[in-house]
């Protein structure tokens, strides 16, 4: 390994000690990550990346964003090296990919984030909406029908009442006006 920087120019060497320790720690990164492990260590400074969730808020200032830029700008000063004669082009260079691939990865986890969606049952979301009657509904909150719903692409069979005064037969539609504190939605003819 020391024949291989032995004759190199410092600056390269810079590169690629760079490249290799960033390198490392990305590839063990990677590897807690498949395995369930959050690899990360969040600096002081932290910004919402606007996301719309607080509990996803994407950190400028990580240990994660850190290795994403010293990739971005060690492999790219190796590869530009023999390219570009002027050190501080170089360097400019470098940086401007390191911030690219800081920005990349940004975007890839607000894709990511978006995807995530939260498919959990709340009878709360029925309210305002409407269903088929499955089982008849008797007037006047004298029963129990059943209804038939579509809350967030499920369809659900769920207990309904209604304050109407004439049953509320079965195939008509109605729409959710409450929900009563044991679960069971008050409905009416739409």
């Amino acid at each position: 390994m020391s024949e291989f920087f032995a004759n190199m120019d410092n600056t390269l060497k810079i590169y690629w000690y760079i490249a290799i320790a960033s390198s490392l720690i990305f590839i063990f990164q990677t590897i807690l990550s498949f395995f369930g492990s959050d690899s990360s260590v969040d600096g002081d400074f932290d910004i919402d990346a606007g996301t719309g969730d607080a509990s996803h808020s994407f950190h400028i200032f990580s240990f994660r964003n850190l290795i994403n830029f010293l990739l971005g700008f060690s492999w790219s000063g190796i590869a530009f090296f023999s390219l570009i004669e002027n050190k501080v082009i170089l360097m400019a260079a470098s940086v401007a990919v390191g911030l690219a691939f800081i920005f990349i990865f940004f975007l890839v986890m607000k894709t990511m984030m978006k995807l995530a969606e939260d498919n959990s049952f709340n009878v709360n979301n029925t309210i305002n909406k409407t269903a088929d009657v499955y089982l008849t509904i008797p007037a006047n909150k004298s029963g129990k029908g059943k209804i038939l719903i579509s809350v967030k692409g499920s369809v659900r069979e769920l207990n309904a009442i209604t304050t109407h005064q004439e049953a509320i037969k079965s195939g008509q539609l109605v729409k959710v006006v409450s929900v009563t504190e044991n679960q069971v939605l008050i409905v009416e003819p739409a």
